[in-house]
């Protein structure tokens, strides 16, 4: 469960005042009914109007000071409410922010959202309620028995039997709605899922005119959380006529037996009409009792999920006394019989990987689909860690630095091209806020996006919209490349990210890198061999085996799958050149 006092420590102050505030009004509202008790026994009967408009006077100032006090409490409410949540949010951002790749695939991108956003609102609702009414209730409960004890014990059963009867109740509703409570938050999470594959796959469902299929596949997460829904609602909303009922019968019997107790001069009429009240005191108060106990079972659902997030423990962590990199960098990339199987898979997607990626060189990987190519380049800034073996930069194992320092040193562009809402220049200074226009404008100029950054009126001012959608694939991964080029990493990995261009942007963006940065290391995958051509180092993997490493040449001389793949791509003249 959630420890919420952790974040209610902090409103501890406004909470104190709350619960003051709270206990004016309960001895407000529990002060009416002795007053208008006297009006009716004193003033009424009497025919003393002196009397009643003294009375009156009086329970006018208790009634203002009560609506005070209640208006400051749903102030304070809402602002510990709102904190918490705030407070909340930050640190489920905070954590998903440390995430692995491992994490990430353990909870879906939309199941994040709604613990974020929806299971958190849950929270703030019911905490709000609990500020308002989980100290008030009991306190209203416990002080209209005893008052109503003191105006006529010989009608405390009929209390008694409405109280029973009304716990009856709540138990039966909360036995049946807990279970469709726990399963309304996983429906959210399936049609935020349904949603999210609809609008970022919209292009692809008109491409194979499947809109009918999706639109039934949406219908049905939408008729489950609604149905779900209703059914909660639908005894929720049973709750308040039968409440009402119990209020009614309540108020008829006290009546009755109150008119023979009257008759027999047992009882006064104004202690009855004020025994009265109190009993709709005591059975208001079970009845805010009764919310919370509807309100809660949701909430520590929602608690148990965000819990979940919280308390998710980092696959990749730093050691307690992280190394640092040596003054003398020297940006060389070492995998010594390195192996590597995912979470919860059975077979190693990378079997005995060993090679040496050296400075001013690129070493390009090569291999047909799922040979791992990607899987060792995510290896590189941790995203995964290796399961067997070591990597080596600057002949330092990365697993004994700490990731920020690791991933300074590198400059990353990942095989699908992010962009974010903002401008080109927004975009391009993400690497590095305090980069010049100079190294915006070189980096441009290398990843080959100066030509039609150019061409835009607006120019490096020009709107990039969300995911970069107003701008076409091979622009976008231009300027991404631009972007890892403006951090000046000693060591850049292009993980694919040349596919989008044509080979002659290709040609000119490499040679480019290999004269403008000189010094750097290069890690670069690629499926077209046009692109590795011109690598100091190609490792061709094959069954996330390392099956050739060498130049172009070499491999054409010595590895049978480097051959059928070129030979797949390029024509024998090509080849001969």
């Amino acid at each position: 469960m959630l420890k919420l006092a952790r974040y209610l420590k902090e409103y501890s102050g406004m909470l104190i005042m709350a619960v003051a505030l709270l206990f004016v009004q309960a001895i407000t509202d529990l002060a009416l009914p002795d007053y208008m008790s006297d009006i009716i026994n004193d003033g009424v009967a009497a025919g003393n109007i002196g009397k009643i408009a003294q009375i009156g006077i009086k329970m006018l100032g208790i009634t203002l000071l009560g609506a005070v006090c209640s208006i400051l409490v749903g102030y304070l409410a809402a602002k510990i409410a709102a904190g918490v949540s705030r407070k909340l949010r930050y640190d489920v951002f905070d954590k998903v922010q440390h995430f692995s790749n491992k994490e990430f695939d353990e909870y879906s991108t939309a199941s994040l959202i709604t613990r974020t956003t929806n299971d958190i609102t849950q929270i703030q609702m019911v905490l709000i309620m609990i500020v308002r009414l989980v100290f008030y209730a009991p306190i209203m409960a416990v002080g209209g028995v005893t008052r109503a004890l003191s105006k006529s014990t010989s009608m405390s059963w009929i209390i008694a039997l409405a109280m029973i009867v009304l716990f009856g109740l709540i138990i039966c509703i909360f036995s049946i709605t807990m279970p469709k409570m726990k399963l309304v938050q996983k429906l959210v999470d399936r049609l935020n899922l349904v949603s999210r594959e609809n609008l970022e796959g919209m292009l692809v469902i008109r491409a194979f005119n499947t809109q009918q299929f999706e639109e039934q596949r949406f219908d049905k997460a939408n008729s489950d959380l609604t149905a779900t829904n209703l059914f909660v609602n639908r005894m929720m909303v049973l709750m308040m006529p039968a409440m009402m009922l119990i209020m009614n019968l309540l108020q008829v019997t006290i009546v009755w037996v109150g008119a023979h107790e009257v008759t027999s001069f047992n009882l006064d009429v104004g202690d009855m009409m004020a025994y009265m009240q109190y009993a709709m005191q005591i059975i208001m108060a079970f009845l805010m009792m009764s919310m919370m106990f509807i309100m809660i079972p949701r909430a520590s659902v929602s608690a148990d999920r965000i819990n979940e997030v919280l308390t998710t423990q980092n696959s990749i962590v730093d050691k307690e006394t992280p190394k640092c990199f040596p003054s003398d960098f020297i940006p060389t990339v070492e995998f010594r019989d390195v192996s590597f199987k995912y979470p919860g898979s059975g077979e190693y997607s990378l079997r005995h990987i060993s090679f040496t990626a050296k400075p001013g060189q690129t070493t390009a990987f090569i291999g047909s689909t799922g040979s791992g190519k990607t899987t060792v380049v995510s290896l590189v800034p941790r995203f995964y860690e290796a399961t067997e073996g070591e990597i080596l930069i600057s002949g330092v194992n990365i697993n004994d630095v700490s990731q920020k320092e690791l991933r300074d040193k590198l400059g990353y562009v990942q095989q699908k091209s992010i962009l974010f809402s903002g401008t080109i220049d927004s975009n391009l200074h993400y690497a590095n806020d305090d980069a010049t226009a100079e190294d915006i404008d070189r980096a441009a100029e290398i990843a080959q996006a100066s030509e039609f950054i150019s061409s835009k009126p607006d120019g490096y001012d020009t709107a990039i919209a969300q995911g970069g959608g107003n701008v076409s694939g091979g622009q976008k991964q231009r300027l991404a490349i631009a972007r890892a080029l403006v951090k000046n990493a000693p060591i850049n990995i292009f993980d694919d990210s040349f596919s989008a261009l044509d080979v002659k942007t290709d040609a000119k963006l490499r040679k480019a890198i290999k004269e403008k940065l000189a010094d750097t290391t290069t890690l670069l995958v690629a499926q077209r061999i046009s692109t590795v051509l011109d690598a100091e180092q190609i490792v061709v993997l094959d069954n996330g085996r390392m099956v050739g490493c060498g130049t172009h040449d070499e491999l054409m001389k010595t590895c049978e799958i480097y051959q059928d793949i070129a030979r797949s791509q390029l024509s024998e003249e090509e080849l001969a050149k």
